[in-house]
């Protein structure tokens, strides 16, 4: 099994889960293409450092063939893949920790003798 058959439907997968996510949201798809050429700059440049210093191989054979620096291109797709499922999950999983600091904050501001939303608690 070649590395690009291995992470095709994962890659796939992971499509899927992003355009879920973030649909109808334009600016996070401008943080992601952002996200995305910062991290595949550094995976080609410490991928390189780390091919080129012998800290692993890969087998020829199961490469598609070019390569970006000392990388092979299917190395890049690992990058791209945990950056859209990170993110889409992220957008996807309901947030308690956000949604419970909130029910604090709004029980804080109704109870008696508490301070408002403008008020100073020591004035």
């Amino acid at each position: 099994m070649t590395y690009a058959l291995l992470l095709a439907p994962l890659l796939a997968a992971a499509l899927v889960a992003i355009v879920v996510a973030l649909r109808r949201r334009r600016r996070s798809w401008a943080s992601l293409a952002i996200a995305a050429a910062i991290l595949l700059a550094l995976t080609i440049a410490f991928d390189s450092v780390m091919i080129a210093i012998d800290l692993f191989r890969y087998d020829d054979a199961l490469l598609l063939g070019p390569r970006v620096g000392l990388a092979p291109v299917e190395d890049l797709a690992y990058a791209l893949i945990a950056l859209f499922v990170v993110v889409a999950l992220w957008r996807l999983l309901p947030t308690r920790i956000r949604s419970s600091r909130a029910a604090r904050a709004s029980w804080a501001d109704r109870a008696p003798g508490s301070a408002g939303a403008g008020e100073r608690a020591d004035a």
